[in-house]
């Protein structure tokens, strides 16, 4: 990892005309020394988590004061000013209910310089990212930043600039900032070298993680990039989605070895798992173990692709970047996997894909809440503030209370699940409340570009829900939120197309295929917004509802074609994961994950075809389809 630096500089001889807004004063000071902050690169995040979903559309990854209602711990770092003097701060943050113009602006946060705040109170304005003007301060030569959040609500900063020209103004263009920042950063115009490998896996979902391992054991040279700290995608403990599926069926059942290796049966109480549930049940460390155990595989760890370099209609190379250094390195293989779920690959190097942004299945951001009075539960608790919890229940105050949300979806005379006398699939109280698929929004957003609202009003509607039972209902007294996702859990965005393009039409007339390859079991599941809590929410839906009845089912089981799994117009591109050659209706019965890990497997097989064959994917069918059932017919552990 590159050692963060002390980003100071003075105009002459630096890149700040990259940052101006105001380009004629720029040069018009004699005071053009600044410093700049990357709140990514903080020596210490404390509670604040980084957040690295809307890179592609902001440039950078940002911190977020994700506490529940609870003010969470500083992050703080410490920097050296060219001088001391006068200078004018900047903050890179927005309010993030302004696009509702919801009141009360509940991320709200103070800049500390050596422990005193700065007097502006930040994310108080502006519905988009933009530098928030924190005035004049006086410093020394040197200092210890610190980001103090006032809410726990959700407050975001992005980064921080000083600057001594008082009349300076910073852009909000991102071309602009992203240049500025890889100079300042040292960094060099053209990505470092990385390495090549035979195959480049992109996103390290089950899908992805599946397919670098089943691709390694079967002796290619692999490299995964993934840009979350964790591997695991919507499996993971960052998202908590129940993963689905039946593995390991006849007539090839090892496929779903490597799912079962990395993913073992997730049990609690009778044996049915919830969403949401704690940490332990995700065993994110397993999977990271079962990666780097391969002496076959390289990880790249909190990187993201950013860019695709090709050659006629292959991918040559692509580069990736360090999703805190802002590092970047080219890789090159012969043969890709695209298994981010929103066909980022894919999408970036020309792939066919189809995707309308309209009556799309949401993304959800699962919740739990836990009973204070539980010592059990306030023991494994996930929250921020779990010492002072601890203690406050230790001497038996066990009362949570939870302050009223203006800024949040207003459900205090509306129906919604978990309200009293509201039943919702069956369930009512907090059975129907916490832990569920249904919480879920975006159904005509972008689930690509405007994940960051889609998330946000995720938000609203859990904070809404819970201050109106708290507040309103006056019910549960002693609970609280335990823990919720601030990572989404998508459904649905790009899907490239292959060979073949699945249709719901196909599962449900077992349509046969030579090169079944990969078995689905969940039914034709389409969610759309729940009919009876859209009424005064149309076009912001918060609960999902779902297809079923005889006209979804297909049987137990239906074996989907390799065909899928391979781009029709780039030529050494893979794709397993939502994002694979199904029309939407043929997404319901692929996009859960243990089926999504299948199809890792499968890729990773026929990778490794490719590899020693010189083929492309395409020729795995037309060509090498003999040896790709073998491969299939054998273990999911390194063929010998």
């Amino acid at each position: 990892m590159m050692k963060r630096r002390n980003f100071i500089g003075i105009l002459g001889n630096t890149s700040l005309a990259l940052l101006a807004g105001n380009l004629s004063k720029a040069f018009g000071s004699n005071s053009n020394e600044f410093v700049f902050v990357e709140a990514e690169q903080f020596d210490h995040f404390g509670g604040w988590n980084i957040d690295q979903q809307s890179m592609e559309r902001m440039g950078s990854p940002y911190l977020l004061a994700h506490g529940l209602g609870i003010p969470v711990e500083d992050a703080t770092t410490h920097i050296t000013f060219p001088s001391e003097g006068t200078y004018r701060v900047w903050v890179r943050t927005r309010d993030w209910v302004a696009p509702w113009n919801a009141p009360g602006a509940p991320g709200k946060f103070q800049l500390k310089i050596n422990d005193k705040p700065v007097k502006e109170i930040f994310g108080t304005k502006s519905a988009d990212w933009h530098w928030h003007d924190g005035k004049t301060v006086k410093v020394g030569k040197n200092a210890k930043l610190a980001l103090h959040d006032l809410t726990g609500f959700e407050g975001r900063c992005e980064a921080i600039l000083f600057c001594k020209d008082l009349s300076f103004i910073p852009t909000n263009d991102i071309q602009a900032l992203t240049k500025f920042r890889r100079n300042l950063n040292g960094l060099p115009q053209n990505p470092d070298f990385g390495g090549t490998f035979d195959f480049i896996v992109v996103g390290g979902g089950l899908a992805g993680t599946c397919a670098a391992i089943s691709a390694a054991r079967n002796g290619a040279k692999v490299a995964l990039v993934q840009d979350r700290p964790v591997l695991g995608g919507n499996g993971s403990s960052e998202v908590r989605v129940w993963p689905e599926g039946h593995t390991n069926k006849e007539p090839y059942p090892h496929i779903g070895d490597i799912v079962s290796e990395i993913l073992p049966p997730i049990t609690k109480g009778s044996g049915q798992v919830l969403n949401g549930v704690s940490a332990e049940y995700y065993d994110d460390q397993l999977k990271y173990q079962k990666v780097i155990q391969e002496p076959n595989i390289t990880l790249f760890i909190e990187n993201r692709a950013v860019e695709v370099m090709k050659t006629g209609d292959k991918i040559s190379s692509i580069v990736i970047q360090h999703i805190r250094t802002g590092r970047q390195l080219q890789i090159k293989a012969s043969f890709f996997a695209d298994c981010t779920g929103d066909a980022t690959l894919g999408f970036k190097a020309g792939a066919d894909y189809e995707y309308k942004v309209e009556n799309l299945m949401g993304s959800s951001n699962l919740f739990n809440v836990l009973d204070a009075t539980n010592k059990e539960e306030v023991l494994k608790c996930e929250c921020k503030d779990k010492s002072a919890l601890a203690l406050k229940c230790e001497v038996g105050n066990y009362a949570q209370p939870f302050p009223r949300c203006p800024w949040a979806l207003d459900l205090s005379d509306k129906p919604f699940p978990g309200r009293k006398g509201v039943k919702t699939f069956g369930s009512e109280g907090l059975q129907s409340f916490a832990n569920m698929w249904y919480w879920e929004s975006g159904f005509n957003k972008d689930q690509v570009n405007d994940i960051e609202l889609i998330r946000d009003h995720n938000f609203r509607a859990m904070y809404g829900a819970w201050d109106a039972i708290k507040n309103v209902d006056k019910m549960y007294p002693n609970h609280r939120l335990g823990w919720s996702a601030y990572i989404a859990g998508k459904r649905e965005s790009r899907r490239l197309m292959g060979d073949v393009v699945l249709d719901a039409v196909d599962f449900k007339s077992q349509r046969k295929f030579s090169d079944a390859a990969f078995p689905c079991s969940w039914h034709v599941d389409l969610h759309s917004p729940k009919t009876e809590f859209k009424s005064g929410f149309e076009g912001n839906e918060f609960v999902a509802d779902y297809t079923r009845g005889k006209e979804y089912q297909y049987g137990n089981l239906y074996w989907a074609p390799y065909r899928t799994l391979y781009s029709r117009n780039i030529s050494n591109l893979f794709m397993a994961g939502r994002n694979i050659s199904v029309t939407k209706t043929g997404l319901g019965p692929v996009r859960v994950m243990r089926t999504c890990g299948m199809m890792g497997e499968v890729v990773g097989k026929a990778a490794s075809i490719c590899v020693k064959n010189a083929a492309s994917p395409r020729q795995v069918y037309e060509q090498y389809l003999p040896e790709l059932i073998k491969l299939l017919s054998q273990p999911g552990k390194k063929v010998v």
